[in-house]
């Protein structure tokens, strides 16, 4: 699970408990002048033949964690539990989005467009 912050012009994804260690990051941090938004996503793409995984853990259609190839460029993953799933789409980053798992995606959600927009 991941707890997200906005630290100033940053948002900061803090990497939770064993996560750390499937997904091969502890912390990421993001300018939000580099977000494009963010999005609740209760069914996101973890089976079998969907990325390619490049550094990182997963269990088909179980669980995602780490770094792969998707859809022309690199995502960040950190998913168990679907339901609980957002999307943030990134311009002029490494990564092209992250897919992650939050406590509560609605707030999570909210809280990172509201600064984003804050920021534009």
């Amino acid at each position: 699970m991941i707890e997200i912050s906005i630290e100033g012009d940053r948002a900061v994804f803090e990497v939770e408990g064993w996560d750390q260690l499937w997904s091969l990051r502890s912390r990421l941090e993001i300018p939000l002048a580099h977000i494009s938004g963010a999005r609740v996503d209760t069914q996101p793409a973890m089976g079998w033949f969907q990325g390619l995984k490049l550094a990182g853990t997963d269990l088909p259609n179980l669980f995602r964690a780490g770094t792969y190839y998707q859809d022309g460029g690199l995502v960040f993953w950190d998913v168990r539990h679907p339901e609980k799933t957002i999307v943030v789409d990134l311009k002029h980053e490494r990564y092209q989005k992250l897919i992650i798992e939050v406590n509560d995606p609605e707030a999570a959600v909210t809280r990172i467009n509201n600064a984003v927009k804050a920021k534009g």
